[in-house]
């Protein structure tokens, strides 16, 4: 039987969140493929799906090829019309793939759409937002710091704002439903990025090529936000930089890349 939806998992030292995540897929009612692609964990991650999930494709790679190369790997392998992008420490709610696969059949304007994601306590997570300028960021970044820090209003502000379906510039790569031949015909994530923004990238070149991206309030993951680089904190900084700076160059010009540099060498 063809999969309606294929879902790929990148995996990376998430061992029993990636069990977690796995479990929570069987919630859902139709046909689905599972696409696990591991970078080379060193916490058994590969033999557990092995021995627990023998009925998911894994696609265990010698080496970590950073998450858009992992995602592009599912993806080339996928069957499925729509391909499920799904974080390993994320946990899918029921009902929630079913919700996303009905935007995409009856909207044929939106080629990507995004749920609302909270955190293990149950509140929500900043999913989703407006194009990478410094002025947005700035703005963006406020809202953030003060989620995190429990502040009230911007809670719910958060709140308000995921309250709604919309079209924001990106959502979240830790979960998003997409159609397969448009990630095909856009060339999947740009392999340029490792880690961070890769994401945002993709929705950039995919509102440029005339499709939606939608962000719903009807459909919802829990996030274990940033799992799998807890452990490397260094490494994931890094990363952030390299990807925030690849981003401007890419789509901001060298002016605000120029701006962007320094303001982060004070940052």
């Amino acid at each position: 039987m063809t999969p309606a939806v294929s879902a790929v998992i990148v995996s990376y030292n998430t061992r029993e969140l990636l069990l977690q995540c796995l479990e929570s897929l069987r919630s859902f009612s139709g046909a689905l493929e599972t696409i696990v692609v591991d970078n080379d964990s060193a916490d058994g991650s590969a033999t557990a799906v092995r021995e627990r999930w023998p009925d998911v494709r894994l696609i265990a790679n010698a080496q970590n090829l950073g998450f858009s190369k992992a995602n592009n790997l599912g993806l080339q392998a996928a069957a499925a019309p729509y391909v499920l992008v799904l974080n390993s420490d994320a946990v899918v709610r029921a009902g929630t793939i079913e919700t996303l696969a009905g935007i995409l059949d009856v909207r044929s304007d939106v080629g990507l759409v995004g749920p609302r994601t909270v955190g293990t306590d149950g509140r929500c997570q900043v999913s989703f937002g407006p194009d990478l300028t410094p002025w947005n960021e700035w703005r963006q970044r406020k809202l953030v710091l003060a989620v995190k820090r429990r502040d009230p209003v911007a809670l719910q502000r958060l709140e308000a704002l995921a309250a709604v379906e919309h079209e924001p510039a990106w959502v979240s790569g830790s979960c998003f439903l997409a159609r397969r031949d448009l990630l095909l015909r856009l060339g999947g994530f740009d392999e340029g990025f490792f880690l961070y923004e890769e994401d945002v990238d993709l929705c950039v070149r995919m509102r440029q090529a005339g499709s939606r991206v939608l962000f719903t309030p009807r459909a919802e993951v829990v996030h274990h936000l940033g799992r799998s680089m807890e452990k490397a904190s260094e490494r994931a900084r890094e990363e952030y930089r390299r990807s925030h700076v690849r981003f401007y160059k890419k789509h901001n010009g060298p002016f605000w890349t120029f701006v962007l540099r320094i303001w982060t060498a004070f940052d």
